[in-house]
């Protein structure tokens, strides 16, 4: 059973996008950690969520966003990808909305803690000698801090759109 008391919603030009703190919601699809060429740490998140339209039940949504993060977890940025981004189709108030969700309601959600504690420690199982490489330790305070974000953290950060080639 669905909890609604844990649900967000937003209305856009294409119906109410109702987002629920259910752990199956919530999935980290990749990690990349700071390279040569990306000096950066990113995550992105899978969000699952219920598009309610006019004249239809409902359609069940999948899209994607990155948060991303310096070398020295001290600026945050938000990035679109460039299929199924959670900001795509969306006008510059709707884009303030979702931002507003991930700031306001995502990042305090069972959910969104869930899905990163579940990655933390896959991560430490498959890298048991954390402690010997830089790479590893500052993964390790990357996935925390993302634990640690506060609404304003997320209400500073700006929204980088897709590079298309």
């Amino acid at each position: 059973m669905m909890d609604l008391l844990n649900a967000k919603g937003i209305k856009t030009t294409h119906g109410l996008e109702l987002y629920v703190d259910l752990i199956k919601n919530i999935k980290i699809k990749e990690l990349s950690i700071p390279t040569v060429t990306n000096p950066f740490y990113e995550v992105k998140f899978e969000i699952d969520y219920l598009l309610l339209e006019e004249h239809k039940y409902y359609d069940h949504q999948q899209n994607y966003f990155w948060i991303v993060m310096n070398e020295n977890l001290s600026l945050i940025t938000l990035k679109e990808p460039e299929m199924q981004s959670l900001f795509g189709v969306k006008n510059e108030e709707e884009r303030e909305a979702t931002k507003q969700l991930l700031g306001e309601w995502l990042i305090k959600t069972t959910a969104y803690k869930k899905a990163i504690t579940r990655y933390l420690n896959e991560f430490e199982q498959n890298n048991t000698r954390i402690e010997e490489t830089q790479r590893a330790k500052k993964t390790v305070q990357f996935l925390k801090k993302l634990l640690e974000l506060k609404t304003t953290d997320i209400e500073k950060a700006l929204i980088e759109k897709p590079v298309y080639s």
